[in-house]
């Protein structure tokens, strides 16, 4: 008993995993007309429609869909599909129809599909932050900015900044910052670290606040003057009068003397004394 047991049970195991086992081409069942028996016939691979149906002595016939139709799985149908005409508005062809697929149509950048229509993404308002960017698909995404981090812009794209840090940059914080505002920072405090050659926080601060209380009117070229190492010219001097206030002047002065000067030893030195 218990071996025709063991039988029955290996026999059923072995139909099981034969009728889910996959096949390929994969098959379908056909009523032969000519011989009243149930064949097993090859499916129609992508890019082609079923011309005729296999028999006991031909395998299924397929023939290649003709130009803007197409069809993208293995079937049994006698006909391909039509491709997509046009694509909507504000939408553009992502990917040309062929046989195998579909015209593919995507809304132009900035934008998303709802229903029918492109829409324009989200912008996120002040206070808040992207947390997800707009792709054709999806709208953006907005979260309001945490405790310690604000954006200041109506955006679909910036996501929330962190406040800026005074007291790492020497500096004292004069007010403090919320969703819609950063840290205010004034003054000068102890710093903390001695800068590096690059222009950070700590040496960006000491540049704005390197400020003349009265200008007189050729004051930038006078300080491009006195400064050592190698010279901004008056071009470059020129060129910051006209595209900065005068508040801004001076630090897009000492920044490009710096970066003029980064490689001598000496403007380092006065940077750190500076700084320290």
């Amino acid at each position: 008993m218990n071996k025709v047991l063991c039988c029955a049970l290996v026999f059923l195991d072995i139909s099981i995993k034969w009728t889910t086992q996959e096949t390929f081409p994969p098959k379908y069942l056909h009523h032969d007309p000519e011989t009243s028996r149930q064949l097993m016939c090859d499916k129609c691979p992508p890019g082609t429609y079923l011309k005729q149906h296999c028999t006991a002595r031909r395998k299924t016939v397929c023939a290649p869909c003709p130009d803007n139709y197409y069809t993208d799985t293995w079937h049994i149908s006698d006909e391909c599909l039509y491709c997509t005409p046009v694509c909507k508005e504000l939408q553009y062809i992502k990917q040309e129809c062929n046989r195998t697929h579909n015209r593919v149509c995507e809304c132009e950048e900035g934008r998303y599909l709802e229903v029918e229509f492109c829409l324009k993404h989200r912008s996120c308002p002040p206070g808040f932050g992207v947390l997800h960017t707009g792709t054709p698909e999806r709208n953006t995404v907005c979260k309001r900015c945490p405790d310690g981090f604000f954006s200041n812009e109506t955006s679909s794209k910036a996501p929330c900044r962190k406040h800026t840090n005074c007291s790492a940059s020497g500096l004292l914080l004069t007010q403090r910052g919320n969703a819609t505002h950063d840290n205010v920072c004034s003054g000068s405090g102890e710093p903390t670290h001695i800068c590096g050659i690059d222009v950070t926080l700590c040496e960006e601060a000491f540049f704005r606040f390197a400020v003349p209380t009265k200008f007189t009117p050729d004051w930038l070229s006078v300080l491009a003057d006195s400064l050592p190492g190698t010279k901004v010219n008056a071009e470059s001097v020129e060129r910051i009068k006209r595209r900065h206030s005068s508040q801004e002047q001076t630090f897009q002065l000492l920044k490009l003397w710096k970066h003029q000067n980064k490689e001598q030893d000496m403007v380092k030195k006065i940077i750190q004394g500076m700084l320290t």
